[in-house]
Order: structure tokens, then sequence, then C-alpha cells
């Protein structure tokens, strides 16, 4: 039975009557093959994107995703859930501008609501530095065919009432970037949806599978060695978000990555009050509302290297200090939690999709703090790049190779937080 067919309104209203007692598994669970066409390690956004459209797109199904613990239970269930293309280069606007045109028809593809709400997003400007950074970034953006527009103050505080505008506070705003497409997305659902997709066209989604070797047959890899056994593929393909290389290292690769906690944090909820997306690289916070009312905050990384699911307590209580004082009304909102996500970073603050110089090993790796964005347009040109052994020409310029080049792709000031 088709996805469309097994949630239509017809078998809604019939599992309805039924009391829900009729639904079968989102996804199933099945034993792990001895061997695939392809693996693709890591069952994330990233991991579960690739996999479905290299079923849906290239025809290939005979594909294992291995998930160390369960799906969404990673970095996709552990961000902010910001969707936005508008960097600086031309090579990250396209690859960034695919993905946001994926997600605006998302929900329809896969037939599951991803909640992609696009309400806008700001980029406050605290000097003329900012200022003149935000015009050429908008500028950039135009040139480019993205939505980008320039706020005054006037403007700002119209489109934003409750941001503090004030100009006796300790970073006065100035103006803002807004790009009027970008916005939040339900970062569950899209694990999900991905999931549910990949494996109604036959793909194995195998979760509390840790892969704790790579096979190679001298320049080639053959396989995998898992905690639930051996599992031959002509083609694996690293998308592990916070631990690329650990897992690259096993297969012999040494990657120019470093791996810190990054953290987010939501409130109690409330009623609705900030229908858009803030952001500051200034103070160093982005705030949004969700669905059920909680504000999400984030910030940027714990300046140490770490493997530990868990960042330090300066952060917290510097991103909350920033909130407050864009958003002073915000001041007696009580923190829910916290969580922590690994993320890694390369030097030029963009990622790696790319073959390797081993044969038949694919990288996607290194986002930092721009992951989730980018998770349909990633999986779009990783899968691409699997079935046809060579890169898309959208993450062509995101080669493994550019770090002995030197054709990097520097997004430090358009990534909006430290790297």
């Amino acid at each position: 039975m088709s996805l469309k067919s097994r949630y239509s309104i017809l078998s809604l209203a019939r599992n309805a009557l039924g009391f829900g007692e009729g639904w079968q598994e989102a996804w199933r669970s099945p034993e792990p093959k001895p061997e695939y066409k392809a693996i693709i390690v890591g069952g994330g956004g990233h991991g579960l994107a690739t996999a479905y459209y290299l079923a849906k797109e290239h025809g290939i199904t005979d594909v294992a995703v291995l998930e160390k613990g369960w799906i969404g239970g990673g970095n996709t269930g552990r961000n902010t859930t910001v969707v936005r293309s508008n960097y600086l280069w031309d090579e990250s606007a396209f690859l960034y501008e695919h993905s946001l045109k994926l997600w605006e028809r998302l929900t329809d593809d896969l037939n599951f609501n991803v909640m992609f709400s696009q309400r806008g997003l700001l980029a406050l400007a605290h000097s003329q530095h900012d200022l003149h950074e935000l015009s050429r970034r908008a500028h950039a953006n135009k040139l480019n065919g993205i939505d980008a527009e320039l706020l005054n103050l006037r403007q700002l505080k119209e489109f934003c009432p409750i941001l503090n505008c004030a100009q006796d506070v300790r970073y006065p705003v100035l103006g803002a970037g807004l790009q009027p497409r970008g916005g939040v997305a339900r970062h569950d659902a899209v694990a999900w949806g991905y999931a549910r997709g990949a494996d109604a066209r036959g793909v194995d989604i195998i979760q509390n599978c840790e892969v704790t070797g790579i096979l190679r047959d001298g320049a080639k890899v053959v396989g995998v060695e898992t905690s639930r056994g051996l599992i031959k593929a002509p083609k694996i393909a690293l998308v592990t978000a916070g631990h690329s290389s650990v897992l690259a290292a096993m297969a012999g690769l040494r990657l120019p990555i470093e791996s810190h906690p990054l953290q987010a944090f939501v409130s109690e909820p409330i009623k609705p009050i900030l229908d858009t997306v803030v952001m500051s690289g200034t103070v160093h916070v982005y705030v949004s509302q969700s669905d059920k009312g909680e504000l999400v905050l984030g910030a940027g990384i714990d300046s140490f290297n770490s493997y530990a699911q868990r960042g330090s307590i300066p952060i917290i209580e510097d991103s909350v200090a920033a909130a407050i004082e864009l958003f002073p009304i915000f001041s007696r909102l009580k923190l829910m939690r916290s969580w922590g996500g690994i993320v890694d970073i390369c030097p030029d603050a963009s990622p790696i999709i790319s073959k390797t110089p081993i044969d038949g090993l694919y990288l996607n790796c290194g986002w930092g703090t721009g992951g989730f964005k980018a998770t349909p347009g990633s999986g779009w040109v990783l899968a691409h790049t699997i079935a046809q052994d060579r890169p898309h020409k959208l993450n062509e310029p995101f080669a493994l190779s550019r770090f002995t080049s030197g054709q990097l792709i520097d997004e430090h000031g358009a990534a909006a937080v430290a790297h």
C-alpha cells in the first residue's frame, strides 16, 4: 500500500473509528542483511534524506541506514530548527537555496507534516560594520535570486514590536536584514518523515546498530563491522554529524575537523508573542517560538573540543542575558530544559559533501551550527554523488580536496554565530 493510501483521509477516518489500534508501524525494524548496494552510517536527518533521495531520485533501494541509537535521538532532535538560505558566497547560497526550495514542498513530498513555517528571519545589526555586512550579504543574495530585505529601525520596530530598540543599552539595535522565506520546521517530524518515506521505498533502517570498524580491500571500502555483525557494501557514506573524524579514522582517513558541544534551551510555554526568528551575532543568541509556545534559544559553540553531549553553564548564562537584553519582557520566564549535541566544524565554517581518496567512501560532515537547514539539500546532493560516483555541481565546491587546494569557502560571517 502506498504512503498516500496508507495515510489518506479514508484511512485516517477508518483508524479513528478503530481507536487508532489498526495503525502499522511507520517504518519496519528489519534484521540487517549480509550485503547491500550502499550503506549510510548515521540515521539523522541528513542520513535519512540521503537514503530517501537515493531511492526516489535514483532507484537505488538496496540501502541500509545504520543508526547507533534511535531515529531522531541525535542532533536532529537537538537543534533550534532554523531554516534559511541567506549565505554570502555563491557556493553556499546555491546549496542552501536548493535546500530551501525542497523545504517548501517537503510536507507534500513526504506526505508528512514537517510544520515548515516561513515566518521570516531577522539578523540584527548593532554597529555600522554590521549594517555594511548585512547590506553586502543582502545584495549578494539578490544577485543569486534569493529574497533579502534591509529594515531600518522604524521598520524593524513595526515588524517585531517586542524587540528592545532602545539606544541606551549595551549593544543598541540599528537595523536588520530580513529573509522573508526563512523560518523554522519541526525537527522530529523531518526525521520521521524521511524515515517513513525511505522505508516505504525499500530502504532498511536499522536502529541500535553501532559501526565499530570500516573494512577496506586496498584502496576501496568493502563493508562495515557493527555491533550486529559484518555488513558488506561497495559504497559507504559517513553522515554522522558529531563523530565524523572518529568514523573516518576507522577507514584510515584523517579529516580537518574539530568537534564541539552546541547547546539549545527551551523556556516554559507562553501564548503566541514572537512570530519570526531573531538572530544576533553580536550579543550571540537566536530565538524563535515553537508551536507549543516555548521560546527556543540557541547560541554559539562551547570553545573547547569535546564529545560529551552537554555544554557549559557560562554559555547558557550569556545566551539568556543576551535574549533578555533584546527582549526584556522575557525576563521572568523560566527555562524548562537545555540539551547539547556535538557538531563537527571545518576551518572555513562550510561542510564537506564529497567523495574521498578511498574508492566507495563518501562524506557528509562538518556542518557546524548550520546542519538542520541544509537537511533536504544535503541529502539530495549526496544521493546524487553516491549514485553517479561524482559530485553534483551544487556540492562540487564542498569537496574534501579544498583543504589541499586552498579553495576554501569562508562562511564565518554569514554563519551568524561563532564557529
